[in-house]
């Protein structure tokens, strides 16, 4: 028989046994234990201008859909942005004063990524318009209709002036400027980055206008260019990925510089102007859109070449 001292010196052994192997069993497993991250909850937005990628690459669903470039236009060398475009204003739309009409370069211009401003059908062209050159063209839209922007930019001007009315014009990445002008409200300001598609304005009749409709220019360098070299307003769509732009695009300026106006004096009849011009009553009249009848205004213009 143990006696009581043997029992318990036992008995403490035996605990201390126990003790020591479920240290170590507890050791061994934090050793094998694979490390679980926790779930991010939620992602921040990313930054407008943040290239933005197919979701499948990151599982996740991301607010824009970029239309991918072709790798044929990666290929590319695209023409940087022009000097002049260190000029900023948000008060003028020709800053620059730069004449292309006989500039020796061709530029490329990147125009993917293009979103019709409106899918309306055109009321009025490009070109003279009686005794005025139109530098953009009209698109039929109702007051209150979305008026989209063009392309990535930056908002230059938002204005309203006597002619266009509220409009906006938007500094583009791709080097080209659009104009939307008739505006009858303006949601966006000056220094604002805008991507394609986002929407500018509504449409309306502001300005000097004879009903609701969206005035649409597109510019480089402040010089109009002909936005049917560039879209096609019948299908919506751009003519090529790539635009060449080049002296030709501004031939139509040399025809405006071949104008003679006649500045209406008091007396003045359309038979005297017509004799002092060497043009006829009706060239007159067709050139300015005006009747035989139609009362002279001192100081108004004349188009008689």
């Amino acid at each position: 028989m143990l006696n009581y001292g043997t029992k318990l010196s036992l008995l403490l052994l035996l605990f201390s046994f126990v003790a020591m192997s479920t240290l170590m069993g507890a050791s061994k497993k934090r050793d094998i234990v694979t490390y679980i991250p926790k779930t991010i909850p939620f992602l921040p937005d990313l930054p407008q201008l943040m290239p933005q990628y197919s979701g499948d690459i990151f599982k996740l669903n991301y607010r824009y859909n970029i239309t991918p470039i072709s790798d044929f236009l990666r290929s590319i060398e695209f023409s940087d942005m022009p000097d002049e475009y260190d000029i900023w204003s948000d008060t003028k739309i020709n800053p620059y004063q730069v004449s292309l009409v006989d500039m020796k370069d061709t530029v490329k211009i990147d125009l993917s990524g293009y979103c019709p401003p409106s899918q309306k059908y055109v009321t009025s062209d490009f070109g003279f318009r009686r005794w005025r050159h139109h530098y953009g063209i009209d698109l039929k839209v109702n007051k209150g209709d979305s008026v989209f922007c063009a392309f990535d930019g930056v908002i230059r001007i938002t204005k309203r002036a006597r002619d266009y009315g509220y409009y906006v014009l938007v500094r583009h990445f791709n080097g080209l400027e659009t104009l939307y002008a008739h505006l009858s409200k303006i949601i966006v300001n000056p220094g604002d980055t805008i991507k394609s598609g986002n929407i500018l304005g509504l449409g309306g009749s502001t300005g000097r206008s004879t009903g609701n409709h969206l005035h649409f220019e597109t510019r480089y360098l402040g010089n109009p260019i002909n936005p049917n070299d560039i879209i096609d307003f019948h299908s919506h769509v751009i003519k090529n990925n790539i635009f060449l732009l080049n002296s030709q695009h501004f031939s139509y300026k040399k025809e405006i510089d071949k104008i003679r106006f006649w500045i209406i004096r008091r007396g003045d009849t359309l038979g005297r102007i017509a004799m002092r011009t060497g043009i006829s009553i009706s060239k007159l009249c067709s050139l300015n859109g005006i009747k035989r009848t139609t009362t002279l205004r001192i100081g108004r213009r004349l188009r008689y070449t």
